[in-house]
C-alpha cells in the first residue's frame, strides 16, 4: 500500500484522549471517533482488527462452527429468559422519525450478547442425544448502553466480539469442553503476543451463573481491573471475588462508656469523620438492602470498606438491591444515612463483615435521624454475631486468609471470559433432549466471549513507547514500513514491487514530506520493520526494527531473505 493512497493518514494533533490506546490509534490513523464509545475502523485499523479476528477464528474452528446471527432480536426472546428488565446495558431500536414510525412502530433489541437468541435456534436443530454436543460461534458487532463509554476501545457502546455457545447432554461433557476452551483461549493469547502476561482469573458469574466464571486477565499498568494472586493455591482472583481479611487497626482495648451524639446532616463517612474527629477504621457503617423475596438485610462493615454485592448475593443466595428510603425508614426508624447495628427492627437480618469483629469502642448509626453512637462494643451494648462474613471489596494491602500475608496483586485488562450457564437458558426455552433410552433430559450450556476490538486496545496499552505503537508481528498492519527519502523513487518502487512479489506486506511512504515527519509517522504506526531508501544508502537499504535501536545496512537480497524468514519465525 502506498501512503499517498491510504487517505486516513496520521494526525499531527488531535484532542487529548484519556487513554493511551485511544490517543495513539486516533493519531496513528487507525480509528476515528464517531461519538463517545463508537469508532470507525480506518484502513490501518481494519487490517489490525482483521488479523486479530483471523487468529481468533483459526482457533475457534478447532472447537466449533461459525455462524452469523442478527444484531436485532425480538423483545420476546429476552422476555422469555426474564432478562428484558434486568440487564442494565441492554439497548433497543425503533423508528427514528414520524415517517419511519408510520411504516413500523415495532421495537427491537440490539443484542449485547446472544444467549437469548441462540438457545431457541439450537433447540430447533438438536433434540436428540445424537445431535449433542453443539458448539457455534460468531464474530459480530455488539451494542451496550454503557453509562460512561471510556478508555478508547476498552469500553465502547458498539464493539466487535467473538461469542461461542456450547450445548451438552451432561454436566460432565460440558465440564470437559469448558476446560478445553481454557487451553484454546490461552493459545489465542499466545499467538497475539499476550501469552506470558495473561492469567486465568476467577470472577463473579454475574447475571449468568451462581458459580464462578473465568476471566482471562492480561497484566497492564493502565488496566481497569485488580487481580490478586493466592500464592499458596496458585489461584488468581478478580477483586470482586477475592476472599480477604482486612488489615487490623491499632486501638485502645479498654472499653469506654457508649455515647449517643447529635450529628445533624452527617449522612456519609466524609461528613461524619471530621465532625466526630474519628478515623474511618473506627466506624461501622450499615447499608440496607432488600432481596427479591422482600427480606431486608443490614450489612455492617468497617467505615473504610465498601460492600461487594457479588459476595453478598453469594452468601444469601439471593439477588439484592439497595433498599428504598421508605424501606430504610421502616427497618431503622431513621432517614437514609443513620442506619446502625444497634436496635435494628427484629425482621432485619444482620450480615456483619469480619472487619468489624475485633473493633472496640466503635461508631455506628443510631437508627435515629441526626444521631450516631460512639464507643459501642460487642457483647456489652449489642450481641456479637455468631458468625462474621467476608462481604467487602478487596483492595491492595488486604490479607490472604491462607497465608496470613498481604496478597500480591497487579492491574490488568480483561481480554476474554467464559461462563458456565448450567440449565438457565435451556430451561427458559423448555429445551431438553431425548436420551438413548428415550428419557427426556436437561441440556447444559456455556458461553465464551472475546472482545476482538477491545483486544486491539489492550495490545496498544501494552505494546507502545513514547514514540508510538509497537505492534506484535502477528497483528501489525504491515510487516514493513518503507520510507523513501529524496529523489530515489525508482529504487524505492523497485524494492516495493519486489517485496510485494514475495508476499511481504509493505506500506510505502511515498509522500513528499520531510524525513523527520516520515520517521515520526513510522514510529507512531509501529510496523515491525522500517526500511529506508535514500541517496545515502546507495545500493543498500537501511534496516531498523521498531522494537530496537540498532540500524543495519543490508543489500536488497538480504532484506528479502530476512523478511521471508521472519514470516515463519518470531524473530521480529
Amino acid at each position: 500500500m502506498k501512503f499517498s493512497k491510504l487517505h486516513a493518514i496520521p494526525q499531527k494533533s488531535s484532542k487529548t484522549e484519556a487513554s493511551i490506546n485511544a490517543s495513539l490509534l486516533i493519531k496513528g490513523g487507525f480509528i476515528n471517533q464517531v461519538m463517545a464509545g463508537v469508532y470507525t475502523f480506518l484502513p490501518l485499523g481494519l487490517r489490525v482488527l482483521n488479523k486479530i479476528e483471523s487468529i481468533v477464528r483459526e482457533e475457534m474452528d478447532t472447537v466449533g462452527r461459525e455462524i452469523l446471527m442478527s444484531a436485532l432480536a425480538p423483545q420476546a426472546a429476552w422476555e422469555q429468559t426474564g432478562r428484558l428488565n434486568t440487564v442494565d446495558v441492554l439497548m433497543k431500536t425503533t423508528g427514528a422519525n414520524a415517517l419511519s414510525l408510520q411504516k413500523n412502530t415495532s421495537e427491537y433489541i440490539l443484542n449485547c450478547t446472544h444467549e437469548d437468541v441462540i438457545t431457541g435456534l439450537v433447540k430447533n436443530y438438536a433434540s436428540s442425544y445424537r445431535d449433542l454436543p453443539v458448539a457455534l460461534y460468531q464474530i459480530q458487532n455488539k451494542f451496550r448502553n454503557e453509562a460512561r463509554a471510556k478508555s478508547g476501545l476498552l469500553r465502547c457502546r458498539e464493539f466487535r466480539m467473538k461469542d461461542l455457545y456450547s450445548f451438552h447432554a451432561s454436566k460432565e461433557d460440558f465440564q470437559t469442553f469448558y476446560e478445553a476452551i481454557k487451553l484454546v483461549y490461552l493459545k489465542i493469547f499466545e499467538k497475539l503476543g499476550l501469552g506470558e502476561t495473561t492469567v486465568i482469573t476467577l470472577a463473579s458469574g454475574g447475571d449468568f451463573t451462581k458459580d464462578y466464571s473465568h476471566e482471562f486477565q492480561t497484566k497492564c499498568i493502565n488496566g481497569e481491573d485488580l487481580v490478586f494472586h493466592a500464592v499458596k493455591e496458585n489461584i488468581y482472583y478478580n477483586k470482586e471475588v477475592t476472599p480477604c481479611l482486612a488489615p487490623t487497626v491499632i486501638q485502645d482495648e479498654s472499653q469506654k462508656p457508649a455515647q449517643k451524639i447529635h450529628t445533624p446532616g452527617a449522612k456519609t463517612m466524609e461528613q461524619l469523620v471530621p465532625m466526630l474527629k474519628i478515623a474511618k477504621e473506627k466506624c461501622v457503617k450499615t447499608i440496607i438492602y432488600q432481596a427479591a423475596d422482600g427480606e431486608v438485610v443490614a450489612v455492617a462493615l468497617r467505615g473504610d470498606r465498601e460492600v461487594d454485592e457479588g459476595k453478598l448475593s453469594k452468601i444469601l443466595d439471593k439477588k439484592l438491591k439497595l433498599a428504598t428510603p421508605q424501606t430504610i425508614l421502616e427497618a431503622t426508624g431513621a432517614e437514609v444515612g443513620y442506619a446502625g447495628v444497634l436496635d435494628l427492627k427484629p425482621n432485619v437480618r444482620l450480615i456483619a463483615d469480619d472487619s468489624t469483629a475485633p473493633l472496640v469502642n466503635f461508631e455506628s448509626g443510631a437508627n435515629q435521624t441526626d444521631y450516631h453512637w460512639l464507643n459501642l462494643n460487642w457483647d456489652r451494648d449489642l450481641k456479637k454475631p455468631s458468625k462474621f462474613y467476608d462481604v467487602k471489596v478487596t483492595k491492595p494491602g488486604d490479607i490472604d486468609p491462607q497465608t496470613q500475608k498481604p496478597y500480591p496483586y497487579f492491574k490488568a485488562s480483561e481480554v476474554g471470559n467464559i461462563f458456565p450457564l448450567g440449565n438457565k437458558f435451556p430451561d427458559a426455552f423448555n429445551y431438553t433432549y431425548t436420551s438413548n433410552n428415550g428419557q427426556i433430559k436437561p441440556v447444559f450450556m456455556g458461553s465464551y466471549g472475546i472482545g476482538t476490538s477491545r483486544l486491539m486496545g489492550v495490545l496498544v496499552e501494552i505494546f507502545h513507547d513514547q514514540k508510538g505503537i509497537v505492534w506484535p508481528k502477528a497483528v501489525a498492519p504491515y510487516q514493513v514500513h518503507l520510507v523513501s527519502l529524496g529523489q530515489v523513487g525508482d529504487k524505492a518502487e523497485m524494492l516495493y514491487k519486489k517485496l510485494r512479489a514475495t508476499n511481504i506486506e509493505v506500506l510505502w511512504d511515498d509522500r513528499d514530506i520531510s524525513a523527520g515527519a516520515k520517521f515520526a509517522d513510522a514510529d507512531l504506526i509501529g510496523c515491525p520493520v522500517r526500511l529506508v531508501v535514500s541517496n545515502k544508502t546507495g545500493d543498500n537499504v537501511e534496516w531498523k526494527e521498531r522494537s530496537k535501536t540498532e540500524i543495519e545496512m543490508l543489500n536488497i537480497s538480504q532484506v528479502i531473505e530476512r523478511l521471508i524468514d521472519a514470516k515463519t519465525t518470531r524473530n521480529i
